[in-house]
């Protein structure tokens, strides 16, 4: 028991000796830090409320309505297959 209790004392003489011999060498350094980005020399651009981001190409409905389907519009994705068609839901 003696045996442990002095390898446990040296362990913990040893863990404060390393500890305070780095303590003593990042106060003796003085480390610089580090920026990360200059500061632009332009201010940004002002941002208008309300105003809407262009999409290139405009964007179209999956499923055109009646009258453009009339007048020859496609619809952008085919018909759904029959098996993933719920049936219609019944009334109480």
């Amino acid at each position: 028991m003696r045996r442990e209790l002095l390898v446990a004392a040296t362990l913990v003489g040893v863990g404060l000796l390393i500890s305070a011999i780095s303590l003593a060498e990042l106060r003796a350094e003085r480390p610089h830090l580090a920026q990360a980005t200059q500061p632009s020399p332009s201010p940004p651009a002002e941002s208008k409320p309300g105003g809407t981001r262009p999409t290139t190409p405009a964007p179209e409905p999956a499923r055109p309505d009646a009258e453009a389907q009339k007048e020859g519009a496609k619809p952008a994705l085919p018909p759904a297959p029959a098996e993933k068609v719920a049936p219609p839901i019944k009334e109480k």
